[in-house]
């Protein structure tokens, strides 16, 4: 094997590397730093940047849309980000278990997860319809048999106001998308209809869990609940930490589906933040602050995933 490369082998792998090496400079490196620059500028895309400095920046210390978008996204990350690992975890215990047919509750369960995300938020709008909606109209008959029956008897024999046992006795199903406090409830559910992905990849750790450290604790006597504690979960910590990681960024890019069914109502009370660098940038022309809340939003993301890299070194088990 020679040592030495020649001038010609290293201007050949040089002409090979040149395509992907422009395209980097051309779709990521020069965008990258123009919204950097654009981020300290005064610009509307129709007219040629000014630059301001700090001024972006600072006026989104004022700026009430900017918080409420920045508030709903902490919200929405906090809950969905562990319901959803939980939730994947729980799927991927029980499609892990020996029966028959699993293959097709394996592909029942990733299904939905192909699904395009436009397609699932016009699919959910219907089902969430307040009128003719599936999730209603399963909802009323509860809803009244829990009034009537239950609610109503039990405030009244509590001495509750006659006002009070009648509105009872007329419980009415929730206006989803309609309703600011139910509506962030919606979208949060809906995270968990494309879960798919990620209990297949638990499935795979699940399968790299050595059976002998089941079988040799099931020998001392250990229960099942004893075993997922201390044998199942240090060994998939590895694959939990991905998916933590995974579902943190994807919670802080989340745009599609809030888009497609509220568009960030009613009240704003489903403006997450991606969606506002959209509305600011092309729905108000203010390119300027777009980028300095994207820049923001890296900032964000990188301090959330230090924090969970940091935090790895006392739960992350790698055998």
């Amino acid at each position: 094997m020679r040592e030495r490369i020649t001038r010609r082998e290293q201007l050949a792998g040089m002409a090979f590397a040149a395509p992907y090496l422009i395209g980097v400079a051309a779709f990521l490196v020069y965008p990258l730093a123009m919204s950097l620059y654009y981020s300290f500028c005064n610009y509307s895309m129709l007219q040629p940047a000014i630059w301001i400095g700090w001024t972006n920046y600072r006026h989104l210390l004022t700026d009430h849309a900017f918080h409420t978008a920045l508030w709903n996204t902490i919200i929405y990350a906090a809950i969905s980000v562990p319901f959803t690992l939980a939730l994947s975890l729980l799927l991927a215990l029980l499609l892990n278990q020996p029966v028959r047919s699993a293959g097709i509750y394996r592909t029942i369960v990733f299904m939905p997860s192909l699904v395009p995300l436009v397609a699932s938020a016009l699919i959910w709008q219907w089902l969430f319809n307040a009128d003719k909606g599936l999730i209603n109209a399963a909802l009323r008959p509860m809803l009244h048999t829990l009034g009537r029956r239950i609610l109503a008897p039990l405030a009244g024999a509590l001495g509750a106001g006659q006002a009070t046992v009648e509105s009872l006795r007329h419980i009415t199903a929730p206006v989803w998308l309609g309703d600011p406090h139910w509506a962030m409830a919606a979208i949060i559910f809906i995270s968990f209809w494309g879960v798919g992905q990620t209990v297949v990849i638990f499935l795979a750790g699940l399968q790299d869990v050595p059976r002998e450290l089941h079988e040799a604790a099931e020998m001392d006597g250990a229960g099942a609940i004893h075993r997922f504690f201390h044998i199942t979960l240090p060994m998939l910590s590895p694959v939990i930490f991905f998916n933590l990681i995974m579902g943190i960024i994807g919670s802080w890019q989340i745009f599609d589906v809030p888009y497609v069914m509220t568009g960030g109502g009613p009240g704003r009370s489903t403006l997450f933040y991606s969606m506002y660098i959209f509305e600011a940038a092309f729905n108000q022309l203010r390119m300027g602050p777009a980028c300095a809340m994207a820049w923001i939003q890296l900032l964000i993301i990188l301090f959330l995933t230090a924090l969970a890299f940091a935090s790895a070194r006392k739960w992350v088990y790698y055998a």
